[in-house]
């Protein structure tokens, strides 16, 4: 089910009658950053909340990727609203627009940047090592490119939750 699609400035005018923009991405990235008035309603967490009913929703994520994605279940989850609508290229889209965002300096980055660093670091050490050192090193290549396929096939990514556990990214 495609729901429709809000760009920044007529999400920003639902907003100012009375409509609730709901950020569907973790607690860890709208702690970074999210649009100002946001309500944070992961989307794991978000079958088992309560949306206001009788107001309408807008529903945001980074890009607009994962709100079109899970379209289905968030028409689902906000079946007594009104109005229902996707934030076209979420947060970034609204920024970009020069709309209010909260940003908490300090904050650390997201954990799918994080693992991005961390396994092209690992990819860019094994390939120095492999050619300097020696070529069993290109094994840790291998190593993280066969965990970011795993990751990508099956939705499981064990650097990301590895990652999470990490004392910077505890709320």
């Amino acid at each position: 089910m495609a729901l429709p699609v809000l760009t920044p400035q007529q999400a920003a005018e639902k907003l100012k009658n009375g409509a609730v923009l709901v950020d569907i991405r973790s607690s860890g990235e709208y702690a970074h950053r999210h649009i100002d008035g946001a309500v944070s309603l992961p989307l794991d967490q978000l079958a088992h909340q309560a949306l206001p009913a009788g107001r309408t929703v807008i529903f945001s994520c980074l890009s607009g990727m994962r709100t079109r994605q899970n379209a289905a279940a968030l028409a689902q989850c906000a079946g007594d609203c009104p109005e229902v609508y996707i934030l076209d290229g979420g947060l970034n889209a609204w920024a970009k627009a020069g709309l209010p965002v909260q940003a908490k300096p300090g904050q650390p980055l997201d954990i799918m940047r994080q693992v991005q660093i961390a396994a092209g670091s690992l990819v860019l050490l094994g390939a120095v090592l492999g050619f300097a050192v020696s070529p069993w090193f290109y094994a840790l290549c291998a190593f993280v490119g066969a965990g970011l396929l795993f990751a990508g096939l099956t939705g499981f990514c064990g650097m990301a939750k590895l990652l999470a556990c990490m004392p910077w990214n505890r709320a």
